[in-house]
């Protein structure tokens, strides 16, 4: 199949619309079940080239969840603690396979905004990994194959009607790419950029120590910069994105989107959040919209008298502002990517409010001097690796 049409463009009113190959070959994928839209394909294979490269970068399996051309989350395939399964919400599952694990770390790391997410996974889909996206509220999903019992799930989805795409692994694309905007084309070579532990070689801080388990997280987070519309930011740690900063203007916005949500992360694991008295039969996104109230400044709206009947089954205490600094001061040793260099020290102050241990970013701003010196400040490890990352 050269081409496939599709029911419209980013809108509705943007008709005719389709994908096809320019070169006369066959797509490179097979639509399994339900029709993709325009928006699904273009995150299904952003999220694809995602995971593929996490998956040869760290040996793992990978999973990204992706909205609106940009990743939610994205992680690879690490067991679970007990914690996490009990706020990804998978701890009813049992023991998960890899890539089970690495989708439920993509897709809880920022529940609100992988709510409706497209799937990109980068191992053949199993049963496990089926049964979790089968929950979700979710647009479709792209994997290099299905197990039999996983499509028989996944093909219950949506009342028949859930997107499932099947790519060829093997497909290699053009080394130059091409697109139109306003009539005119656009051409450039592919970034093939190769992230490793090479990458994370220059060390410019006092202190020149990265374990192997950051530097694992510092390449999540640089590949998923790859594929994060710019400007961004991105936080990680335990092997999965936990704050993903996209789009902003100015990279100080970035870091504070990315932090806030990292911050949300952490939080969620603290007794406060873990032990909240839910009434019974709680809708999934009526829990998760919930607790983003609760952890967040209004959390009035869901403690009001004659509100928090409606999700509580008792009263819960207000989780205070020195609560929550307290429990985040616990945060430690995450690793934080940036596609372009740091202009000022305020982001590194930003990042050392919710952990940051470790840092890669290209370097190159003529303040490099202000931003080692508050990393030195902190006894932060920060490595220049000299390429930047945009992605539009």
């Amino acid at each position: 199949m050269n081409e496939l049409e599709l029911k419209y463009g980013c809108n509705p009113n943007q008709k005719p619309s389709r994908i096809y190959m320019e070169d006369g070959k066959d797509l490179p994928i097979t639509v399994l079940n339900g029709k993709p839209g325009y928006i699904n394909f273009l995150d299904a294979f952003n999220g694809w080239q995602l995971v593929k490269e996490l998956k040869k970068a760290t040996g793992l399996p990978a999973a990204t969840s992706f909205k609106h051309v940009s990743p939610a989350g994205a992680a690879v395939g690490l067991p679970l603690s007990e914690t996490e399964a009990k706020i990804y919400w998978v701890d009813d599952l049992g023991e998960l396979s890899p890539l089970a694990c690495a989708y439920a770390r993509a897709r809880g790391a920022d529940r609100m905004s992988s709510f409706g997410d497209f799937i990109s996974l980068s191992d053949v889909c199993d049963a496990d990994t089926a049964r979790i996206i089968k929950r979700e509220v979710s647009d479709g999903v792209i994997a290099p194959g299905y197990t039999d019992e996983a499509l028989a799930i996944l093909k219950e989805k949506k009342n028949g009607n859930y997107n499932v795409i099947q790519i060829d692994e093997n497909y290699v694309p053009a080394e130059i790419e091409t697109k139109q905007v306003y009539g005119i084309n656009f051409e450039q070579g592919r970034n093939e950029l190769k992230i490793d532990d090479e990458l994370l070689a220059n060390l410019v801080t006092e202190n020149k120590e990265i374990p192997q388990s950051a530097k694992i997280d510092l390449a999540i987070a640089l590949i998923t910069l790859k594929y994060t519309q710019s400007n961004s930011v991105c936080f990680a740690k335990g092997g999965q994105a936990i704050g993903i900063g996209a789009g902003q203007q100015s990279r100080i916005h970035c870091t504070r989107l990315a932090g806030s949500k990292a911050d949300n992360w952490f939080l969620r694991q603290s007794p406060q959040v873990m032990n909240l008295p839910f009434v019974d039969n709680i809708r999934r996104a009526d829990r998760d919209n919930t607790i983003d109230l609760y952890i967040g400044e209004d959390y009035m709206d869901v403690l009001a008298e004659g509100e928090w009947q409606k999700f509580f089954k008792e009263k819960p205490a207000v989780f205070t502002r020195e609560e929550k600094r307290a429990w985040l001061d616990q945060m430690t040793d995450v690793a934080l990517g940036s596609d372009a260099f740091f202009p000022f020290g305020d982001n590194i102050e930003r990042a050392h409010k919710s952990g940051v241990k470790y840092i890669a970013q290209p370097g190159g701003s003529v303040r490099d001097d202000n931003v080692i010196d508050t990393c030195n400040k902190y006894n932060m490890a920060m490595c220049f690796t000299g390429i930047r990352l945009f992605h539009h």
